[in-house]
Formats: structure tokens, sequence, C-alpha cells
């Protein structure tokens, strides 16, 4: 039990209220108490809602920082990985953060306001440590502020997303990864066309005060629409299908962007960035594991920490990520594989489900079609 103001109490996002009236199985993540999924639906219905109407979650725990000052798009472009310089203001851009070993501290998103204002958004367990790196990196007039309570998120995806997003009154004629700000009951939205469920999809950060008439809102219209609110259970269902990475599982301190197969995010012509060094010599001899999704042949629900194993049944290495694929009915995975094992495409080994030999396929995500563009 968690006593509010004792050190391990979790937070709650403005919609707490919200989740609980609507019969929300809670449940701690990064230090927030979230709704899993929802009473009268669950979540193979909050997931399929998604692939085929539009699903509204809060993922009010993300987290929000702000830099600041003079040239601070230039100084966030000589911190993270990918190359600030290849969009401007009105654009987001995913980024790694990565330690001198190449390690990844977080994956988050960046906003470029201007050149003298960034707006990130990190994973919520790591934003301390997000703000903290930057801090220290940053030079006299850059200011590096994190802002988790001052911004709610909400994200709106599926076919029908931009029908909802518009009938609140706010804009969605956005590219991938555009973003603009608008306005509901009066405060400020900030809108981008992004998120992490392979469906078009928009992820608003409305102003923490109005983030539950807005929430509320989105329900309302929702249901005209086919839609829900969906939980952090279909959220993961959803990514898992598309084979995007979440941190520390797919993603972290001992697993480098060019293992989890993320060297796009690396903006690898630049001069500049945490880890550089060790990535380029990394990528020049190739790594040592390889991060591939696995597809299950027969009946059985991979989790992460399970040994895979190959036709000889030698350990070749271990699933990161795991569930059951609403969408394809169908156990699926993501496992990071020795090199040496030589795998390609296709190849037939093997998962250790509690003592079962689980068959599965070697795949390259996504599980299931993309259609964020």
């Amino acid at each position: 039990m968690h006593t509010p103001g004792s050190p391990d109490a979790l937070l709650t996002s403005p919609l707490h209220e919200a989740h609980v009236a609507l019969g929300a199985t809670m449940a701690p993540f990064g230090g927030w108490e979230m709704p899993i999924s929802y009473a009268g639906g669950g979540v193979v219905a909050e997931h399929t809602a998604v692939r085929e109407a539009v699903g509204v979650f809060d993922v009010s725990h993300l987290g929000k920082a702000t830099v600041t000052g003079p040239g601070a798009a230039g100084f966030v472009n000589r911190c993270l990985t990918a190359d600030l310089r290849k969009i401007g203001p009105g654009k987001a851009q995913y980024t790694l953060c990565c330690d001198e070993s190449g390690g990844v501290i977080d994956d988050l998103i960046a906003y470029v306001v201007s050149d003298d204002e960034v707006f990130l958004v990190p994973n919520a367990a790591n934003t301390a440590a997000v703000v903290a790196v930057l801090q220290a990196a940053a030079p006299d007039g850059i200011e590096v502020v994190g802002r988790h309570r001052e911004f709610g998120v909400i994200a709106v995806q599926g076919p029908r997303s931009a029908e909802l997003v518009a009938a609140v009154g706010l804009p969605t004629d956005l590219d991938y990864m555009g973003w603009a700000d608008g306005t509901y009951d009066g405060l400020p939205v900030r809108v981008c066309r992004t998120g992490y469920t392979g469906e078009h999809g928009y992820e608003l950060l409305p102003a923490w005060d109005v983030s539950l008439p807005l929430w509320n809102a989105l329900l309302e219209k929702a249901a005209d629409l086919g839609g829900r609110a969906a939980g952090l259970g279909a959220r993961d269902t959803l990514r898992t299908e598309m084979g995007y990475p979440l941190h520390g599982q797919d993603l972290g301190p001992d697993i480098s962007p060019v293992q989890a197969r993320a060297s796009w995010a690396v903006g690898w012509k630049k001069d500049e960035f945490f880890g550089r060094t060790a990535l380029l010599a990394e990528r020049e001899n190739g790594p040592v594991r390889t991060l591939w999704g696995l597809l299950a042949l027969g009946r059985g629900v991979i989790r992460p920490h399970m040994s895979v194993v190959d036709a000889a049944g030698t350990a070749i290495g271990e699933t990161t990520s795991g569930t059951f694929s609403p969408t394809l009915q169908q156990g699926i995975g993501l496992a990071l594989l020795d090199t040496v094992a030589g795998l390609t495409e296709g190849d037939e080994i093997a998962v250790d489900v509690r003592g079962r030999s689980l068959p599965v396929r070697v795949v390259k995500p996504p599980f299931v079609p993309s259609h964020v563009r």
C-alpha cells in the first residue's frame, strides 16, 4: 500500500478520478498509478477499437521537459542521437539519449519550437535521468527544466482518430511527426501526429487543468465513432505487434540502438552526440546480438526473459517482450539473439515456455501492417 506523501507514493494523472469512475483496473507503471484496462471491454476490445476505429489513452505518465536559451536546439542536437537539423519548428523527432558506452538512457520525442526552445517527452521513469544528464552538459544560458505536472498527455489512435480530434476543435491537418498548438476550453493543447500503435494517430498535450474536460469530451464523441477508452494493456499489445521497443525491455543501458535495430534514429554523420564513439565502433564491428521478431507456430504466449534455442537446443538468446496478438490470434515476441547464430528471416527456432518448447519463426517486425503515415 502506498501512503500519500511517502517516498514510494505513486503519482496520479489528472484523469485519475475518471479512470476510477470507468471501472479501470489500475496498476503501478513508471512510478505512476495508471489504467491497464477498463470495465466492460478489456484489453482485446480496446486493442480492436484502435485497429478498427479509435482508442483514447491516458499517457500522462510520460515525462515533459523544456530546453530553452540561445541555441537550445543546437545544444540538444549535440546531446541526443537523431539529427535535429533535418527538421524545423513545428516538427518532432524520435531520438535517443545514450550514455558514453552506447547504452540507451531513454528514447524520447523532441519537439522543435524554435532555435531557442525544444520540448522533450521522455518515458516516465527516465525523465529525471534525462533532465539530469542534459543539465550536467548544458552551457551557461541553457536551462533544462522538468515539467511533468504542467501537462497531461492523451493519445488518440486509430483510423478514425482525425475525426475525433477535429470533433473537439483541435488541428488535425498535420504531416507525420508534425505538431501544432491549439486550444480547448480556452487553454492550450499541443497536438502531434504521432503515436505508439502503428495506426494514424495523435498525441495531445493539454495544460494539466484542461486534461479532464478534454478527456471527457473525447470519450463522449468517441462512442459515436465506435471508439472507447484504452489502457496500457492494449497499448502494449499494439506496440508489440508493430515491433516498437519498450525502454527497459527492448532498449536500455545494456541494449544499444545498434542491437535494437534503432540505428535509423542515429545521426551517424553528426560530429557529436552522447555515446557516439562507442556506437560508431559497434556499428563498424557489428553487434554481438540483434533484436528479432518471433512468431509462435504453436499454442503458447511468449513473455520476457524466456530462453531462445536453435534447432540443436543450444541457447542463442533471450526474449525481451512478448504477448498474444489479438490481430493475428498468435503469440508474438521480440528477442535479442546472438549474431553468431547466423539467423535469417524465416528460420525456425524455439522458445522455452516454462519447460515446454514452443516453435517460433524468426521475422522482422512489424507483425501487422503499419498505417502511421
